[in-house]
C-alpha cells in the first residue's frame, strides 16, 4: 500500500487540524469576498450573494457549503432558503493564531539577535 499521499493528520493536535481546516476554507478569493460581505451587513444573509459575488448561485453554494464545513459561518433554514452568518467564535480563533504570529514578527527583532536564519 503507497502511503506517499496521506496527510497522517492523526500526528497533529485537534486545534492544529481545526486551524488548518479554517484557513483551508479561507483559501479562495470568492470564500474570502462572502466573509467580507457578511462582516460588512453584520446580520443573517439570505440569498443576496448573488447580487454581491459576481458567481453563479450554485458556485455561492458550493463556497457557502466549504465555510460552513469549516466552521466559520453558521446557517438556518428559513421555508426555501438558508441564512447564513458569520460564526464569531470560529474568527476568535482564526484570529488567535494569527495573533501568535503577530506576537512572533514583533519579537523577531530579539531572535534576529539569537543568530536564528
Amino acid at each position: 500500500m503507497n502511503k506517499m499521499g496521506v496527510s497522517k493528520i492523526e500526528h497533529f493536535s485537534e486545534v492544529q487540524n481545526n486551524t488548518a481546516n479554517l484557513f483551508k476554507a479561507l483559501g479562495h478569493p470568492a470564500r474570502i469576498a462572502i466573509i467580507e460581505h457578511l462582516i460588512k451587513v453584520n446580520s443573517c444573509i439570505c440569498g443576496d450573494l448573488v447580487n454581491e459575488i459576481p458567481l453563479a448561485q450554485p458556485t455561492i453554494s458550493q463556497h457557502l457549503k466549504e465555510l460552513k464545513l469549516a466552521g466559520l459561518i453558521k446557517g438556518t433554514v428559513e421555508g426555501t432558503s438558508v441564512c447564513y452568518c458569520i460564526d464569531p467564535e470560529a474568527l476568535e480563533k482564526t484570529m488567535g493564531f494569527i495573533g501568535n504570529i503577530q506576537g512572533y514578527i514583533a519579537n523577531k527583532n530579539e531572535i534576529n539577535q539569537n543568530q536564528c536564519c
